[in-house]
Formats: structure tokens, sequence, C-alpha cells
């Protein structure tokens, strides 16, 4: 009886303070998930749930279980978000990085225990971007690296304080700073990623004019206290390509994936199990050169992108959604389990609201025509990763998770789902409507479509290679050379392997034959 007073106290004393915040709706259960029933009881209407007011960050666990972190008052609109081991943290629009701390919390029988953020504290102020561990598995997720400008004090024979760039390490589990690393003023960064082993762990940096910058440091020496010195280089999409311009990169521990702000996409891939899976061939991977960028080939301008550990999925200007890669558990959502060796389309999803790419599942956020969301997903289902499909999907079906009426992002990892719920006002729909010549019969992605996206841009890429071609000494260096390009240009994979086992036999005609009246340029 004492237990049961003390809880309507409190269930008093909670609407008296959702009252004082001017939200005047029922509470609903915390636990969100759709009832089997699927009705609501007669004579009692429909609840309105504080789900539909932003902001709030919604995550739940593998057994449909929908729990609502504390929403930091501090915040000015939410950004982006990444779950790490033990918590979660928070990016605002003002650059405050938010450390939401996580706490277990058990059922009504003690049957199940979820994490769930209870509280939060303020990480750090005038962060850009943050990244971790690329992993699904969050247990690799140690580091969080943030890239933030930070006032530098007056060196000697100059006047006042400089604002520079800086990357600093914070331990994920108690936010503490461990490692930072200073910049020149003069190179402004917009966004980090990571790839690669712990040992070998590289920081990609993209600059305000779109050049890839990187470093590569040591993650398991980061929490000695010593001095290091590392170089930041060039990347070599940029310095072979340096016409492109990156407006956006994405990356997994093997691999990176660049889209230009012409909506080329181009990918690095740094293990030969992921190239294959990927494209399907082995024959342009070299070992020795693993930065080599490759054009992927599109019909229209791509605008996003989700890259999962052997598989990817785009998202044209049309709303259209193109995936590649391994399609061993239907995570392609084509119908089947065939892998795709060049971008495909799937047909019957369009204008997504967000896309996420998983180890072996791909997850789609999408609206209805009454502005409602919905969870859609394919492929693996084992361990809830596709919630009411335990046994999986090879085509993108309706998850049994009720969504947030502001959620604009998610993420899934092996213990939870996530989806980031925020209204920005001054988001505006970015898709175009599709040419009417174009809704029926779409070519498959190819030269010829991709061709006239920007033929000025084709024609100075041409410039450049014949430039880079010219440049090499001997036959045999441009024969190389125009093996390398013809990765990087936008040809489908039978093209690609036409044109190097057409130069590797001309190779193997010339033999050690210096250059002859059969030169590139001609």
């Amino acid at each position: 009886m004492v237990r049961k007073s003390r809880r309507r106290r409190l269930q008093k004393f909670t609407r008296l303070c959702r009252q004082e915040e001017g939200l005047r709706v029922k509470r609903s259960c915390p636990s969100c998930g759709p009832d089997p029933g699927g009705e609501e009881k007669k004579g009692r209407g429909n609840p309105i749930s504080v789900q539909l007011f932003p902001p709030e960050l919604a995550f739940g666990g593998r057994r449909r279980c929908l729990s609502k972190s504390v929403a930091p008052l501090l915040a000015h609109g939410y950004r982006r978000f990444l779950p790490t081991k033990d918590h979660v943290f928070i990016l605002d629009y003002t650059g405050t990085l938010f450390f939401l701390k996580n706490a277990l919390v058990s059922s009504t029988l003690g049957q199940i225990q979820w994490k769930r953020a209870c509280r939060y504290v303020v990480l750090c102020r005038g962060a850009k971007d943050f990244a971790s561990d690329p992993r699904c598995d969050t247990v690799y997720r140690k580091y969080l690296y943030v890239l933030a400008t930070r006032e530098q004090p007056a060196v000697v024979g100059t006047t006042g304080s400089r604002a520079c760039d800086c990357v600093e390490v914070y331990l994920q589990s108690s936010g503490q700073r461990v490692f930072k690393m200073t910049f020149h003023h003069s190179m402004n960064f917009k966004q980090i990623v990571l790839v690669g082993q712990e040992n070998q762990r590289a920081l990609l940096l993209l600059t305000e004019e779109g050049k890839i910058y990187s470093l590569v440091v040591n993650e398991t020496q980061l929490d000695q206290p010593r001095s290091y010195t590392v170089q930041l280089a060039l990347r070599k999409v940029s310095r072979c390509l340096p016409h492109l311009r990156v407006t956006r990169m994405a990356s997994n521990q093997s691999s990176t994936l660049y889209i230009t702000d012409q909506g080329g996409v181009y990918f690095e891939v740094h293990t030969p199990g992921v190239y294959r899976d990927l494209f399907g061939t082995l024959q342009a991977f070299d070992p020795l050169d693993q930065q080599m960028p490759l054009a992927l080939s599109l019909p229209a301008k791509i605008l996003s992108c989700a890259l999962g550990y052997n598989h990817l999925g785009l998202v044209d200007e049309f709303g259209r959604i193109f995936m590649q890669g391994n399609n061993r558990y239907g995570q392609l959502g084509t119908g089947d389990k065939m892998d795709r060796g060049e971008p495909t389309q799937v047909h019957y999803l369009q204008r997504p609201i967000a896309l996420w790419c998983g180890l072996n599942h791909s997850l789609v956020l999408s609206q209805g025509s009454d502005f409602s969301k919905e969870l859609l997903g394919c492929g693996c289902g084992a361990g809830g990763r596709l919630p009411g499909w335990p046994k999986g999907s090879a085509s993108f079906v309706k998850l049994h998770v009720k969504v947030p009426l502001c959620a604009c992002s998610l993420c899934s990892t092996r213990e939870c789902l996530y989806m980031l719920s925020s209204h920005d006002i001054e988001h505006h729909p970015t898709y175009r409507d599709l040419p009417a010549s174009r809704v029926v019969g779409t070519p498959e992605p190819g030269l010829g479509a991709g061709a006239p996206q920007d033929p000025g841009g084709a024609a100075r890429a041409c410039e450049e290679y014949l430039s880079q071609i010219h440049s090499c000494p001997t036959l045999q260096d441009r024969m190389e050379k125009m093996k390398e390009i013809v990765g990087w240009m936008p040809l489908m994979a039978a093209q690609k392997d036409f044109f190097w086992e057409a130069l590797d036999m001309l190779q193997r005609a010339a033999g050690g034959v210096g250059p002859g009246p059969s030169t590139p340029e001609s």
C-alpha cells in the first residue's frame, strides 16, 4: 500500500510538471512498442504520445522496448548523435557536445535490462564534428575524436590570439581528454572520419575547400603520458584528382566513400575481401596502393550515402535508392540474395528521410502521405536487428517499431536501435521530381547515363588524365598510369575489365620496348 501511494503521488507530480511545461498531454507507457492486438480499446480515445514532440532521442533494445533518453535542456537543436560502448554523445547546432550517461534500467519483473540515458553533462564546446570506431559493435568505441575550434594564445611578435582547428581525443567511458593535436590556423576543417585498425588508425579530415588530409595514430598508446609527432598529408584522392571538390565522407573499418560537389562518388577499399564483395572482382585491387580512388557509375547526382561493412546505399537527387555489394542475407533489399557489383536501384522505395547500412542489414526511415514516419528494414533479422522479422527479409519490410513524428536520423548497434527526433525549420526537401522521360524504363547506371551530368567537369578530368599520362617517361609507365585512370573513370565493371585486359595484352606485346608511335596521346 505504501508503494502504491508513493507511486500515485509521483505520477501526480509528473503530470503537474508536464502541464507547467505547456505539454498538456496524457503520458503514454514508456514501452512504446506496438501492441500485438494493434487496436485501441473502445471508449478511451487515442491518447497523444509525448513522442510527437521534439526534441528527443529514442532508443530501444532487441525486444521492442522503446525508451526516451533525457533531453539536454541547453541544446540548440540536435545535429547528430553517436552511441558508444557505455554512453551516447549528441552535438547541437551551436557546437556544444553533450555527454549522455547511461544507466541500467530493469523491467517491472526484472526479466530484462536495458540502457537508458539518465543524466547528461557538457563534454566540450566549439565542436564541429566527432567520430569513433566505425564498426557497428560499440565495444570497439573506446575513444571519441572531436574536431573543434580553439583560441590559441598569441606568439612572440604577433598581437592577439588566433582560432585554430584541433582534434581532441576523449575516453568514452569517463569523458576525460587524453590527447590533443592542433593544426595551423590557415587550415579549416569541417568533417572527421576514422578508418583502419586501432594500431593504425587513420584520421581523415575534410577541409572547407573540399580537400582531404589524413594522419595516422596508434590508439593503443593514447593513454600513455608522452608526446607524439604525427604527420598531416594530403590524401591521394585530392592529390591525384585536384579538380574534385569533396563535400562529404563516409567510412567503415576497411573502406572510405567520398561524395563530390557534382554528385560523383569515389571509393577507397583497403582489403581484398571487402573489395570482392563490393565489386565482384579483384581485377583492379592493388594491395600496394590501397588509397587509389575508384569512381562509381551512377545515372544522377548523389546526395547522401550509407556505408556498411561490405555493402553500401546511395540516394540520388530524385530520391532513388541504389544498393551495391554483398547480398548474402538480402541486405540490399533487391528481393533476392544475389551480390551486386555495381549500383542497383531499389524501385519500390523513394525519397527516404534517412538510410543506414550495418554489418548485414539495412534500414530506411521513410514518411507516408499523412506525414507519419515508418521504419523499413531488410537483411539479417537475428538478434532483433529487424523487430518483428526474426528470420530476416530480402526486401525492405515495415518493422514493428513506433517511430516518433519528428524522427530525422537513425543508427543501429549490436544492442540497440537509435532514432534522433529533431525539427529544423530551415530544412526543406532536397529531392527533385524525376523527368517524365525517365520515370519508366530508367536505364541502368552506365557511362552514357552518367556522362551528361557535368560535361565541363568530365572534360577537365580528361585533360588532367592526359597530362598525367604525358608526364610518364616510358611506355610501360604510361600503360600503368592508364590502368590506374581506368579505375578512376565512371565505367561499368564489365567495361573496366575489358580495358584492363586490353591494356595487359598491349603491355605484354610491347615488352620492354620504349615509347613508340602508339603513344597514349595518339
